[in-house]
């Protein structure tokens, strides 16, 4: 009996120490993503998970997103498939076509890019060609 005991206690022990474990590898990191409504809530925290996230909390009248991930991931690769779902964040920006898919209630007002992003875009060859594309856009004007 005095077996068993200890036994359980040991497995306890194992149990309680592997989960500060991974409680120690996780990280939280919060920033701003765009959006207005409860639907907008579940589309990014949706995307915030599918991006690795293990926990995402998003609260619509700060516009803050909460999440927690493990080093399997990163907050630039949760924020790009927040942008790919069509919302603008601290980290990345949704393609227009992304934004223009969200629903009618979830099109938030979009902020316009700053002189320094306006250069960047036209100075980077990845975003050249949507300059050439759409040479109307923000992001093609440089200031």
């Amino acid at each position: 009996m005095k077996t068993l005991q200890i036994f359980l206690l040991a497995c306890l022990f194992t149990i309680v120490s592997n989960n500060d474990a991974v409680a120690q590898s996780k990280k939280t990191e919060t920033f701003d993503v765009s959006g207005n409504c409860g639907m907008c809530k579940s589309n990014i925290e949706k995307a915030a998970k599918s991006a690795g996230a293990s926990y995402a909390a998003w609260n619509a009248d700060s516009k803050k997103l909460t999440v927690k991930f493990a080093n399997n991931t990163s907050t630039s690769k949760i924020q790009q498939k927040i942008a790919e779902a069509g919302y603008d964040n601290a980290g990345a920006k949704a393609s227009d076509e992304a934004y223009n898919k969200l629903h009618g209630c979830c099109q938030y007002e979009r902020k316009a890019l700053s002189a320094k992003e306006k250069t960047d875009c036209c100075s980077n060859p990845a975003e050249q060609a949507c300059c050439k594309e759409s040479p109307a856009k923000d992001c093609c004007k440089k200031s």
